[in-house]
């Protein structure tokens, strides 16, 4: 359990032990723990909740806890109310433990910070890939994640909701990651991605890094970044006329990663409403927030920017040729891309770590005590039924 596949243990179960537990916990709980030592151990039930729906995610909170225990000389009773990859409400108990008070008072913090962040992200992974089942999913958060720990989290989180997509829409969902490390969740051998905008800079060209790219590394699918000259028309074509037997084959693909700054290459607004109206004029006809307009016909990668893509590799007889799309591909805009029927194949995705930090805040509260049920004031939602 506290193991991926390959026999490389997660990050998030290899910090902190027992040793390191007093430095990283709050102090009151340290000091909760001196208290009982000292008056006497009893055993208690915590029920763990969040105050927003989520996905379960428990797996590696859970085996955070089991490897403490065992250092610990002692055993947690888990009672899993909703097993990975459940849906979880508002307030619901997603699980109890019972244990040792004197053991479990000084893991509150670090289980919290475990279970909270994967079970929201988990949520978001699952909407986005449930609203466009038929596109595949590249997590690429690990840059925006605050350490390896919460990349080894957030890697996790994706896994979770991108396997209930599958189980309850039939969604392709996540394919893949970009890092090594935590690659096993996604039945992975390793990281997948081709360039950076940086290896184009290097190279002068969008033509001449994927030559670069290619005679590296020929076995690796090519993906073309198109977005670095503001020419991803130009470039999309001018690099799948380099590369027309990887066109015709499938493995070349064009990665639209437009700034928000201006529109693709070849779109105004006009253009922009122009080009939905040949294909999904019923995207553009009833009410739309601002934010909803700016995803469906404004700057960066809009849905208009991906039919406008997808049209002109068509027109010029490269409908083979796949569209990657990334730049802030959140559950809102995921919902927009899906009521415009973007023809994307795979989108890169950091953004479906949590938005709203508080909104991954999850409570322990002890429901019992010796057996005998006891909550604060207020809490009584969370008592075992």
């Amino acid at each position: 359990m506290d193991q991926q596949e390959g026999g490389r243990r997660p990050v998030s179960q290899r910090v902190p032990g027992d040793a390191e537990l007093a430095e990283w916990t709050d102090v009151y709980f340290t000091r909760t723990r001196q208290v009982i030592a000292r008056h006497g151990d009893m055993p208690v039930t915590y029920a763990v909740f969040l105050r927003r729906p989520v996905v379960s995610a428990p797996r590696l909170a859970l085996a955070w806890l089991e490897r403490l225990a065992a250092e610990r000389g002692t055993k947690v009773e888990v009672d899993l109310c909703y097993p990975e990859g459940k849906w979880v409400g508002a307030g619901d108990p997603l699980l109890y433990l019972t244990g040792s008070f004197q053991h479990l008072v000084e893991a509150e913090t670090l289980f919290l910070q475990k279970i909270g962040p994967a079970s929201v992200a988990a949520a978001n992974a699952y909407s986005m890939c449930a609203d466009l089942p038929k596109v595949g999913f590249l997590a690429m958060d690990a840059r925006h994640c605050a350490g390896t720990e919460m990349a080894d989290l957030m890697a996790y989180a994706a896994s979770v909701g991108s396997a209930r997509a599958r189980r309850k829409h039939g969604a392709v969902g996540f394919i893949g990651n970009a890092t090594d490390a935590t690659a096993a969740y996604f039945g992975q051998p390793g990281g997948l991605g081709t360039m950076p905008h940086a290896l184009i800079g290097y190279a002068g060209s969008t033509v001449r890094a994927c030559e670069l790219f290619h005679e590296t590394h020929p076995d690796v699918p090519l993906t073309a970044l198109v977005d670095y000259f503001g020419q991803e028309i130009s470039d999309s074509l001018a690099v799948a006329r380099r590369f027309p037997d990887l066109a015709a084959a499938g493995r070349l693909s064009i990665r639209l990663d437009t700034p928000g700054s201006r529109f693709c290459e070849g779109l105004d607004p006009a253009k922009s409403y122009a080009v939905l109206e040949r294909h999904v004029p019923e995207a553009i006809r009833g009410y739309r927030t601002e934010t909803e307009l700016r995803h469906l016909i404004g700057t960066g990668v809009s849905a208009a920017a991906v039919h406008h893509a997808r049209e002109c590799l068509d027109e010029a007889g490269f409908d083979t040729v796949k569209i990657v799309a990334s730049s802030g591909f959140g559950p809102a805009k995921c919902r927009v891309m899906a009521l415009a029927e973007a023809p994307i194949d795979v989108i890169g995705t950091g953004s479906y770590l949590p938005e709203i930090w508080s909104e991954t805040y999850a409570t322990m509260d002890i429901v019992e005590y010796d057996g005998v049920p006891r909550v604060k004031v207020g809490r009584e939602f969370l008592l075992r039924r």
